[in-house]
């Protein structure tokens, strides 16, 4: 079936089109619909099964994920835009990179990977699916999910942060979330297509990622032929949200750039 996005879309402006991280919603990018939107059109949508997206009855896969994207870009009337993705997102916006290239201004990749999972990752994804399905409740997530997913500085200093990104969490829907993880247990890996890319790339890492490297950053960086990488200080998995004005601020500068040389 064809699945349709629930998206928020607001500003107007060069599109930045931003993929959110599991097991979370568009819901996550608040800080920059609100810090971006007077100089963008943000348009971020919800990714199937999702917040308000249905989950549809295809076989788990991060290209079916790009193509429910794709789609988007044609009902939404947008050409090509700036496409972000923060760790599954980036997933995705890799997959959409290489089904839809010319869909793709810019690519932000942020605390993501462009390598398949290893072994004992997708076994381990694997086994969390299961226990979504049987137990249909998020529990495992907030279990073994949510505390990777922020910064010990975070932790620390930003509980209002950290308990946002906790309700996103517990309001994850189990089947959603056992769907997503079989999805990327599947994905193949993403150098050839990021070493084909035309499109200029910026690569961001927060400093304090316990889920996704620095040298994982470099690597898609140095795949990338025209790429600059960025490690976000005091920042854990979820950079976007721990330290928004710096991520703001990077993928303004990024966007306004391409938008100058698209003229």
């Amino acid at each position: 079936m064809t699945v349709q996005l629930y998206a928020r879309d607001v500003g107007s402006g060069t599109p930045l089109v931003l993929l959110h991280a599991f097991p979370l919603s568009s819901a996550m990018w608040l800080a920059q619909r609100e810090g971006l939107a007077g100089r963008f059109r943000v348009i971020t949508p919800d990714l199937r099964g999702f917040g308000g997206s249905v989950l549809g009855d295809d076989e788990p896969s991060v290209d079916a994920m790009a193509d429910d994207v794709a789609r988007m870009f044609r009902s939404a009337g947008v050409q090509r835009a700036v496409v972000g993705g923060l760790s599954m997102g980036g997933y995705v916006a890799m997959a959409l990179c290489r089904r839809h290239p010319d869909l793709v201004l810019g690519l932000v990749l942020a605390a993501t990977r462009a390598a398949a999972d290893t072994e004992p990752v997708r076994r381990n994804r694997l086994r969390q699916a299961e226990r979504l399905e049987r137990d249909r409740s998020p529990q495992v997530l907030v279990d073994e999910v949510l505390p990777g997913l922020v910064g010990p500085t975070t932790y620390r200093q930003r509980a209002l942060i950290y308990g946002r990104v906790r309700g996103l969490v517990q309001a994850t829907p189990p089947h959603a979330a056992a769907w997503a993880q079989r999805a990327m247990a599947a994905r193949p890996d993403a150098f050839d297509t990021l070493r084909g890319l035309r499109a200029p790339a910026l690569v961001m890492i927060g400093d304090e990622d316990a889920l996704a490297t620095e040298a994982e950053a470099r690597a898609m960086a140095d795949a990338l032929p025209n790429a600059e990488l960025l490690v976000i200080p005091r920042a854990g998995h979820l950079c976007a949200v721990e330290q928004p004005d710096l991520f703001n601020q990077a993928v303004a500068e990024f966007a306004a750039a391409l938008a100058r040389t698209a003229r």
